[in-house]
């Protein structure tokens, strides 16, 4: 007698359930395997006797990430693949060391998103008050490194990021570039009767289009955090916040309306710091601190060693020095280590044809 289709569907579906199971003891026995030697990397290490022992290796990280990336070959995506051996290997560093790392608070804000995606879920995070606590933190060997925002793609730089770095001695060890998406919260069942909405200022500027058009008549009140917004709105059935999805969990608040940011390609970049110098990873950018001599044409003198080694520099801000009326810090960012031969020259120009130079880090690039 000939099979019916049901039955065929379901001997199908076992037998590719069987296939999964077995796919899935073949990763958890390499997963155990990849994990013993993580354990005898720190055995190595610390059988070495190094004075400046760095078990946390950014650029080794970034080889392996984008390795993985490149050798894909779907149907995941390459965002996911990363995602995925993001968490491996913050599983298999805490076996060789406990990290800690502070970032800006309160928890479920968009710079602990940025702490988890760089550093994934086995390491401690420790949220700060203030973006200066969060160096502080890090000087004081509290934690092992930060994470800070430094810019967003709608609302420009973070300028006491920039100004917190004059006077500190610590280095850029890595980036975060974080997709931000802004979601309306609320606990009242109808989000268009709320009378407020709360958020950081930058989020509201980031849904200001949106708030206008679809709630034109709620009060918008700043407020110091996204998770604050996120508080307050549990409290205040009339009200509502704008934050992060992990506010939303933290506060038990069901999401109205996600993604109401005005820009879709809204993303923030973070800074990882921290006292290490990380050697060259083969995709990696600099960030140079530099000081203008007072003379005609100061700017020009600064860039012109950078175009004639044929590097690319991909920002450039100024801040008042603090010292002294009228004088300014540049924060440039370029292509490449300060190893590169090219970057080596350029560097030694600069130094030459500026009053101050600081090399605030050479560090791998941000993987998405």
């Amino acid at each position: 007698m000939d099979k019916t289709p049901d039955k065929d569907l379901s001997e199908k579906l076992i037998e590719i359930r069987d296939c999964i199971d077995a796919i899935d003891d073949q990763m958890l026995e390499l997963l155990s395997k990849r994990a013993n030697c993580a354990e005898k990397v720190a055995e190595i290490k610390r059988e070495s006797g190094e004075k400046d022992l760095w078990f946390y290796r950014p650029e080794r990280e970034a080889q392996i990430l984008n390795r993985m990336s490149k050798d894909n070959k779907g149907p995941l995506a390459n965002e996911r693949i990363t995602a995925i051996y993001r968490e491996v290997i913050s599983s298999c560093l805490a076996l060789e060391q406990s990290i800690k790392v502070a970032f800006l608070g309160p928890n479920g804000t968009f710079s602990e998103q940025a702490s988890n995606k760089h550093f994934g879920h086995a390491v401690e995070t420790v949220p700060m008050g203030s973006i200066k606590q969060v160096f502080s933190e890090v000087e004081n060997g509290i934690v092992d490194y930060g994470v800070v925002p430094i810019e967003n793609s709608t609302e420009g730089v973070v300028s006491y990021t920039l100004d917190v770095f004059m006077n500190s001695p610590l280095k850029i060890s890595g980036e975060v570039s974080l997709r931000i998406h802004q979601n309306l919260m609320t606990s009242n069942k109808n989000w268009r009767d709320v009378s407020t909405v709360y958020s950081h200022q930058q989020s509201l500027a980031q849904c200001r289009q949106w708030l206008d058009a679809n709630l034109p008549k709620a009060e918008q009140v700043p407020v110091s955090s996204n998770t604050e917004a996120a508080r307050r709105a549990k409290e205040d059935p009339s009200s509502a916040a704008i934050a992060g999805v992990l506010a939303a969990q933290i506060y038990g608040l069901e999401i109205a309306k996600k993604d109401i940011e005005d820009n879709q390609n809204n993303t923030t970049r973070f800074l990882v710091i921290g006292k290490q110098d990380v050697p060259p990873s083969g995709a990696d950018k600099t960030t140079l601190m530099i000081s203008a001599k007072n003379r005609s044409g100061a700017l020009y003198h600064l860039l012109a060693p950078l175009a004639k080694n044929g590097l690319d520099m991909t920002r450039i801000e100024s801040r008042p020095s603090q010292h002294a009326n009228w004088e300014y810090y540049f924060f440039m960012d370029i292509d490449g280590h300060t190893e590169d031969p090219k970057v080596a020259k350029a560097l030694s120009e600069l130094s030459q044809e500026s009053q101050l130079i600081r090399v605030l880090g050479s560090y791998p690039k941000a993987i998405l």
